[in-house]
């Protein structure tokens, strides 16, 4: 069952443009930039059989070559990632049974988060369109809580069915937690994690979908297979004591090299 993953990345970015040439400096204090980073932990995540770059952008192409990848040039037409994805598709062709988006903004991903798409879509079939979840510790859900309050537009909130089928997802800290949690409870916010795994039928037929309110209110690029009646399948996930952030804002950047400090991540 071979495994594609893409590493989507823009220079256009709204609120952070050439977000994927911004430089983080980890525990060597030499810099490497965010595409470079995403690069390398895609690279750790075991069982794939290849791993592209998809730009537009000669920047991106040319930063992203210097240091090995295979880049892949799709159309400046693409919205989001998972519509570049489906160009990398069509230019590549359909050889691969599951398309692994790995966002160039989360270098801190870990790659027991990919590994276990992958695995939930090797398990059932049915599964079109898998995204990792996260539950929110203490200190993770103050982090989301502060953003808003802030003003600060910050990672991703899900919540699920029984079935672990996304309800939805927001950029809003959801659920409600507006009152104190009872000892036995866990705190019932999970992070959104920007990885997906498509099956190729369910990424072709993406962009021939339109954009709809969900998707144009939020912001949020997986609302669009909610709004046409595919479900994404929610896969939980362990941080394992590793912390976890995407790079959204320039205001994140200090956050993230501290934690590369911290994991000793030259």
């Amino acid at each position: 069952m071979p495994v594609l993953i893409v590493i989507p990345a823009r220079y256009a970015s709204t609120r952070y443009p050439g977000k994927p040439l911004a430089e983080l400096r980890g525990a060597s204090g030499v810099p490497r930039s965010l595409i470079r980073r995403s690069w390398d932990a895609a690279c750790q995540v075991e069982g794939v059989d290849r791993v592209v770059v998809a730009t537009d952008d000669h920047r991106i192409a040319d930063a992203a070559g210097a240091f090995g990848a295979e880049v892949v040039m799709t159309p400046d037409t693409c919205r989001n990632g998972t519509e570049r994805c489906a160009a990398v598709i069509e230019r590549l062709g359909g050889d691969y049974d599951i398309v692994v988006n790995l966002q160039g903004d989360a270098p801190l991903t870990p790659p027991w988060f990919v590994s276990a798409l992958v695995a939930a879509m090797r398990a059932d079939p049915a599964a079109r369109v898998a995204t990792p979840v996260l539950r929110c510790d203490t200190a993770a859900l103050e982090g989301f809580l502060e953003d808003r309050r802030q003003g600060r537009v910050g990672g991703t909130t899900a919540v699920f069915d029984v079935n672990r089928d996304a309800l939805y997802f927001s950029k809003e800290v959801l659920p409600y937690t507006g009152r104190p949690l009872r000892p036995e409870e866990e705190i019932p916010v999970f992070h959104h994690v920007g990885v997906y795994a498509y099956r190729p039928d369910a990424l072709a037929a993406y962009p021939g979908w339109p954009v709809g309110p969900l998707e144009t209110w939020e912001g949020l690029e997986q609302l669009r297979f909610m709004e046409n009646g595919l479900p994404v399948r929610c896969v939980e996930v362990e941080g394992r004591g590793q912390a976890f952030w995407e790079l959204n804002n320039p205001s994140d950047v200090p956050r993230i090299e501290a934690i590369l400090r911290d994991m000793g991540i030259a």
